[in-house]
């Protein structure tokens, strides 16, 4: 069982499962992922748009022409005192690997920007209008507590992006795997938007609010983002990245069979992927009693980061929690535990753009801020938590991972599954 929070990279792990011991069956489902690409793109654009309609209201309305001056609300010279926006000064971080044609700084306003951001805003607003279609028909129109419609995964999912309905397909790169119209227009309205969609992501005012984390988008917006000139093809195909970085949430628990070999002998492996969100966990207690292994993702670089549905509670804590909860599960006293300390590249890369993680989590006091000190005092806290509440004193296996990372993973993957079927084989006499 794949166990971890929501957001912890456990379907991005089963898909490297899949990849893994599977590859043909991800080829065969590769163009059922083009509607979620853009799904995602899509969230990611209304995203945008809702921030910047609340940091810079004078995009929505540009000033007249007319007018001497540009409109702002609140004068320069008493900004800082006022406690605008603007004057937060924002964390070191790497400039944008392709360069910007806008001119100032980007962590002050320019009056040019308002009416390039509306002229942007309204040229991109129709193809964000059609997220919630594109939903409902990912979905077939499934909605969570209160109503917010999204893209979930659950069994039987693909069947839902092809217009027959059918899953498995015989073949789903051949014909009968037609785009639905929804996907159609989206994507021709890609198409045509595609110059504007980049020019508002490399926007100043939009990386600016990126910097400074006032604007939270999902881990893998900037990696669609960036390449939306080749998602924007009237060919476009996901790769193996774009699989690997779609962000889906999912429902309840799904199944995924494997068939692999290992000494001599062939075992058909059942993983179970399962909705991480706390209203979702007591789903996963009907399989504990048969799990032969526990692969718990906690996501390092989550430390700066609250709950969704529970914004007081650190995602940290909450994962802490969590581990703490299952270890000592006594449905799961005989299962292996593997634990996967995930999205350290991410860890990394909010460390060197200075985030600290003592601003966050007050118990890391006067540490160094460096990625080594930060993922070895995580670590010594789960190990901890191990010692203290495993009472079937189990061989914990313990990894620093990146599910995006496809090499690293996969050799990990390797090692998970030979301590696995050890385990599982002494279990039962065999070894």
């Amino acid at each position: 069982m794949l166990l971890g929070q929501a957001e912890s990279g456990k379907s991005t792990l089963q898909k490297q499962f899949q990849l893994y011991y599977a590859a043909h069956t991800l080829d065969r489902e590769r163009l059922s992922w083009r509607p979620i690409v853009y799904f995602n793109v899509l969230k990611a654009l209304r995203m945008i748009l809702d921030e910047l309609d609340f940091q810079y209201p004078q995009a929505i309305q540009p000033p007249s022409p007319t007018n001497s001056a540009p409109y702002s609300p609140i004068a320069p010279s008493t900004a800082s005192s006022a406690g605008n926006v603007f004057s937060f000064t924002p964390p070191q971080s790497k400039i944008p690997s392709q360069s910007s044609s806008y001119s100032g700084s980007a962590a002050t306003p320019e009056s040019s920007w308002f009416s390039e951001l509306a002229y942007l805003r309204n040229k991109v607003l129709p193809l964000v209008a059609s997220e919630e279609a594109l939903a409902s028909e990912l979905s077939g129109g499934i909605t969570v507590t209160g109503g917010r419609t999204g893209v979930y995964v659950r069994t039987g999912w693909q069947a839902l992006v092809t217009p027959n309905r059918a899953w498995p397909l015989p073949d789903i790169l051949g014909s009968s795997a037609r785009p639905s119209a929804v996907t159609n227009i989206v994507a021709k309205t890609f198409g045509a938007t595609q110059d504007e969609i980049f020019r508002l992501w490399r926007h100043p005012a939009v990386q600016s609010l990126v910097r400074t984390n006032k604007l939270r988008l999902e881990e893998s917006a900037s990696f669609f983002l960036d390449h939306i000139h080749r998602i924007s093809e009237p060919d476009f195909a996901p790769t193996t990245d774009d699989i690997l970085h779609v962000r889906l949430q999912t429902l309840g628990v799904t199944e995924h069979s494997f068939d692999i070999q290992m000494g001599g002998r062939q075992f058909n492996w059942l993983l179970y992927d399962v909705g991480g969100a706390r209203g979702q966990r007591h789903a996963w207690v009907p399989y504990f009693e048969d799990a032969t292994a526990i692969i718990f993702l906690a996501p390092i670089s989550a430390f700066d980061q609250y709950l969704e549905e529970d914004p007081r509670t650190n995602r940290i804590d909450d994962s802490l929690q969590l581990f703490t909860a299952i270890i000592s599960n006594k449905l799961l006293a005989k299962a292996a535990l593997v634990l996967m300390l995930n999205k350290a590249d991410l860890l990394r890369q909010k460390l060197d753009a200075g985030i600290k993680v003592r601003k966050y989590i007050s118990s890391y006091g006067d540490r160094p801020n460096t990625y080594d000190e930060v993922s070895e005092y995580f670590r010594a806290h789960f190990i901890q938590v191990h010692k203290r509440k495993d009472s079937a004193h189990r061989t914990l296996y313990a990894h620093f991972t990146s599910m995006l990372d496809v090499r690293m993973t996969q050799a990990i993957i390797v090692n998970v599954g030979e301590a696995i079927m050890r385990t599982h084989m002494a279990s039962i006499g065999l070894a």
